[in-house]
């Protein structure tokens, strides 16, 4: 299996490679930042704890950006100098600079505020959109179900339920399709307990480095291995719009975006959303 490069050695990005290598599914992941030392400190790090924790990845650090060149995923995360995520106006000379020498591998951007990065990728450096997706709503399902769980008096791994829109004010969940423990969400919960759920989303955004890195895991195995899950992901839609919606992902990246199960007031809320997507918002 061909490696994962990673760039951006700050919180972020560290916790990403931690997860891969401790989840065993990758064979190597590279970690690149201009601070290449601290690159190559945190792939040391990393490596030492293997025996512990009983993996077997091969991790290894730079600065070089054309570190990344072969790599089955790019992942675009924070500077390791501050930990600030890439953003529309940082990571454009980074995107320019991978255009360059990379115009075939998919790009997992793992942060929370680089929605405004993928839209750029895609309508202005013209990158492939199938190649682009923002990994960081699958953290803010997963928030949601765990407090779903909680308020159901169980776990958040029995919830499911589906985030799409523009987190965090113009988020919508599909609650009609949610359930827990296989029955509806909405025969579990009352509405006032599910309104009080939907007005705590501006407050779980952005999801911390672990949640964060947790999910681009997930979306990055599912890309470089296969998976059949859905996965809840920023995507460039067509018509300068960009935002969450459910996709399948393959090798090359984002194989089907899904149209969501919602009711008809759930879909005008992400029309809207959608519709009111400025080009200045992350």
């Amino acid at each position: 299996m061909s490696f994962i490069a990673i760039i951006g050695a700050g919180p972020l990005g560290g916790a990403i490679a931690h997860k891969l290598a401790a989840r065993d599914r990758v064979s190597e992941v590279r970690l690149i930042d201009d601070e290449g030392s601290i690159a190559e400190g945190k792939a040391l790090d990393i490596t030492q704890s293997a025996p512990i924790e009983g993996f077997s990845t091969r991790l290894s650090g730079g600065g070089s950006i054309m570190m990344a060149a072969g790599a089955a995923v790019i992942v675009v995360a924070d500077r390791a100098g501050g930990g600030e995520e890439y953003s529309a106006e940082s990571g454009l000379a980074l995107l320019r600079q991978l255009a360059r020498f990379d115009s075939a591998t998919p790009v997992v951007f793992g942060g929370a505020t680089q929605l405004g990065l993928l839209r750029h990728a895609a309508f202005e450096l013209r990158m492939h959109p199938a190649r682009l997706m923002g990994s960081a709503p699958l953290a803010l399902e997963s928030a949601l179900r765990a407090l779903a769980g909680l308020t159901v008096d169980g776990t958040g791994v029995e919830v499911s339920l589906r985030v799409v829109g523009v987190p965090p004010r113009r988020a919508v969940v599909g609650w009609e399709e949610a359930s827990a423990f296989g029955q509806p969400l909405s025969s579990q919960m009352a509405a006032h307990e599910i309104a009080a759920l939907g007005s705590r989303i501006p407050g779980l955004w952005p999801p911390g480095p672990y949640a964060l890195a947790s999910a681009a895991t997930r979306v990055i195995e599912a890309i470089a291995s296969g998976s059949r899950r859905r996965f809840s992901c920023f995507v460039a839609l067509g018509r300068d719009q960009a935002g969450a919606m459910p996709v399948e992902l393959g090798p090359d990246g984002v194989a089907r975006i899904i149209e969501p199960t919602l009711t008809r007031q759930e879909r005008t809320l992400l029309d809207n959303a959608l519709e009111r997507n400025p080009r200045r918002e992350v």
